[in-house]
């Protein structure tokens, strides 16, 4: 597989990790400090990148997503090899869900015990991939732009460096709470919406 741009082949699919496989390789790396140590987080980072402001080489979001050096990517038939093409084909996947039926796109979110949807590992996988370009985010970030609301289902959820709300405490009561609550529910629009919000930007900056 070429460093440049990840492409879907069989003979990647053949030399992908199941993704099972691939969560528990993960954890088992914590150590070494991947962006993501589970499918969600993984599943959320990898849709930031395809959504995002900038095309970016596989070795600068891949590495860090998986916590493995870049000659990773020249040795077939080993562990990292194996996770690298389970990603480039998820991300390959989320792009033609995107490109062709985005009603179908659906983030791999987990349900807690009481059988309420988890959005918070995939909500802070995405703002993970978010970090690796930050200010090419700015526009979105600002809260001044109308189109900063796009990111407000993720963000609700993510946390800071010092373990904080990223967006500063919730405000108190029953509405906020349900708010939080139901916002995983607009994160497949508004990842949408990125994505087509970010296009010209995007395919401009790679001319």
């Amino acid at each position: 597989m070429s460093p440049r741009r990840p492409k879907a082949s069989s003979s990647m699919a053949a030399a992908a990790m199941p993704l099972a496989e691939l969560e528990q390789w993960l954890q088992a790396r914590v150590d070494q400090h991947p962006a993501a140590t589970g499918l969600p987080m993984l599943d959320g980072y990898v849709a930031a990148i395809v959504a995002g402001p900038v095309s970016m080489s596989p070795l600068d979001w891949i590495c860090p997503l998986l916590a493995i050096d870049a000659d990773a990517f020249n040795h077939g038939g080993t562990p990292e090899f194996a996770a690298i093409s389970a990603v480039a084909l998820r991300h390959n996947e989320i792009s033609q869900i995107l490109s062709t039926t985005p009603n179908q796109f659906a983030p791999m979110h987990r349900r807690q015990p009481n059988g309420v949807v988890d959005p918070r590992p995939w909500c802070q996988g995405f703002y993970a991939a978010m970090r690796l370009r930050l200010s090419a985010w700015a526009p979105l970030l600002d809260a001044s732009n109308v189109n900063h609301r796009l990111l407000l289902p993720i963000l609700l959820h993510c946390r800071d460096d010092q373990a904080g709300p990223l967006l500063g405490p919730p405000r108190t009561g029953r509405e906020t709470r349900d708010s939080l609550r139901n916002a995983h529910l607009d994160i497949p629009a508004a990842v949408e919406a990125m994505r087509q919000y970010w296009m010209p930007i995007r395919y401009a900056r790679a001319r």
